[in-house]
């Protein structure tokens, strides 16, 4: 089995856990996406989290409007400005959700035991005798044995505020189902998840392609996180989308959610641009013991072939405490070693009362399991994974890194026009943080020269290890190539974050010509 490697050398290891952890301006290598909502919204939450190590920015689609998240989005820009952090704009779309209106917001108890009938009748009034779904087929699909998940959040199996039902038999549109616990649902709208069974709605639904065309054009989005990606198919209908939207750049992270999705996971794979483990829903598709498989397994792939990939539902507890659990900050840390490069955080910062504490303490547990996470069997994998003989590119990138570990280089600089060498670096996974260059690029259109790259910068934030810069347009009279210029940023950069100090070493990956070349410099300070 892949992943969960980490390097033990007793008797320092164990001492290092009375020692006081390492602290450092970058929290952690590993990327933490924070959703907004009603608690993480306003300027001042949002800087917060941005300090404290938040790189990727949700938006989820399920509960609010293009409006709500407009503001939400004004207060991110704004934050940015104020902070100096970058920060990447991801979209998160609903997809075939399946869910119960609670138009008065009236708590709904449900006991053990009891039975509840499930409706496509939507004028019903919901009670703890009957709920209605947006769905007038789930009748057809279900039958006498099947569980269904039903609550506002899914779901980690210890809430109050999600029920597991059994189904008892279908009459006609409605599911008569058997209580299984004791929950109290309460909000506006519950979420209903049907283990084991594929539901007839188009992944890429009206709704999410109004979004993408509206509040995503206008606010040329970064990443699209797709709800509930099924099969190949669905990524690439939706990158077709995108380019009939002019949103070229935007990247697509299929969400995994669903046995279905995991049967097609190395198809999806090759068409995505990253990939979201989504535990919570996943939880319920599969046995509890088979998780942790899945996590390995698929994070094994997303290395080798260096495509970034994002584990969710890590410290549900901090939604309402300040502190993790153990289990928690222990699956935070075998998330890391297992090969992640980001967290992301749902109800944690988005409802929860504790977000930038949240962000805090996961930063702090990635950066304590990094620092055993054993890079030298990950490069060896990775190698036997390409074979031989291997690209110009994978052979200077590698090396890149190797010469980093051997003169135990404080960064390593890489520059990239579009983001491509850094993610070749990255996924050789240095000790050492990846600082991108990335140049303008200039693309002319009736002789007209405009500069791009901002998205490529910002897409970089979703990698593990690498913190972008975008490089300076020079000025014929400054003197100075883009290179030198470039790397008084990086050094500039690490020297503010207290990652660079006088005879440090360099390493520096750039292209000359055709070809791409090391080289190691001492920073003198």
């Amino acid at each position: 089995m892949q992943g969960g490697q980490m390097v033990v050398e007793e008797p320092i290891r164990l001492s290092s856990v009375l020692t006081s952890s390492k602290l450092s301006l970058i929290p952690s290598l590993t990327k933490i996406v924070g959703t907004l909502g009603p608690k993480s919204r306003s300027i001042e939450i949002i800087e917060a989290c941005l300090i404290k190590g938040m790189s990727v920015a949700r938006f989820d689609f399920s509960g609010f409007d293009g409006d709500y998240h407009q503001e939400t989005i004004d207060n991110l820009r704004t934050a940015i400005r104020n902070t100096k952090k970058l920060c990447a704009v991801m979209l998160d779309t609903v997809g075939p959700e399946i869910q119960v209106c609670n138009k008065g917001a009236k708590p709904i108890e449900l006991k053990a035991d009891d039975h509840v009938t499930i409706t496509s009748d939507v004028d019903i009034e919901p009670s703890a005798e009957m709920l209605a779904v947006n769905y007038d087929r789930l009748a057809e699909i279900v039958k006498k044995g099947d569980t269904i998940f039903l609550g506002q959040y899914l779901f980690t199996g210890s809430e109050t505020t999600s029920v597991w039902l059994e189904v008892l038999e279908t009459r006609g549109q409605d599911v008569i189902c058997l209580v299984k616990n004791s929950a109290t649902l309460a909000g506006f709208m519950f979420t209903v998840h049907v283990a084991h069974v594929r539901i007839e709605l188009p992944t890429l639904t009206d709704y999410d392609k109004k979004i993408i065309s509206s509040w995503g054009s206008h606010n040329n989005i970064d990443i699209i996180a797709l709800s509930h990606t099924r099969h190949v198919g669905d990524v690439q209908e939706l990158r077709a989308f995108l380019k009939a939207q002019k949103l070229h750049e935007t990247q697509i992270f299929a969400k995994i959610e669903t046995v279905e999705g995991l049967k097609q996971f190395d198809e999806i794979l090759h068409e995505a641009d990253g990939v979201i483990l989504c535990r919570g829903n996943l939880g319920i598709d599969l046995p509890p013991e088979k998780v942790f498989l899945f996590q390995k397994s698929a994070l094994h792939k997303c290395n080798m072939v260096g495509k970034p990939a994002i584990v969710t539902r890590v410290v549900d507890s901090m939604t309402e405490n300040l502190r993790p659990t153990r289990a928690e900050a222990t699956d935070v840390a075998n998330a890391v070693l297992d090969g992640t490069d980001g967290i992301l955080l749902g109800a944690e910062t988005l409802r929860g009362l504790y977000p930038v504490e949240a962000i805090k303490t996961v930063g702090r547990m990635c950066a304590e399991a990094e620092s055993v996470y054993n890079q030298a069997l990950h490069f060896k994998r990775a190698l036997k994974y390409l074979g031989e003989p291997m690209s110009h590119a994978e052979s200077v990138a590698s090396s890149a890194v190797r010469a980093a570990i051997k003169v135990r280089a404080a960064i390593i600089v890489v520059f990239t026009s579009s983001g491509g060498a850094a993610r070749l670096v990255a996924k050789y996974r240095p000790t050492m943080p990846v600082f991108a260059v990335v140049s303008n690029l200039l693309r002319t259109k009736s002789l007209k020269w405009t500069f791009t790259s901002s998205s490529q910068v910002r897409q970089l934030l979703g990698v593990r290890g690498v913190y972008p810069f975008l490089a300076r347009p020079i000025v014929a009279t400054s003197g100075e190539s883009s290179e030198e210029s470039g790397l008084k940023m990086a050094f500039a950069h690490g020297k503010s974050l207290g990652l660079l100090k006088p005879n440090d070493q360099v390493v520096i990956f750039q292209k000359v010509g055709d070809s791409s070349v090391v080289k190691i410099v001492e920073y003198e300070g």
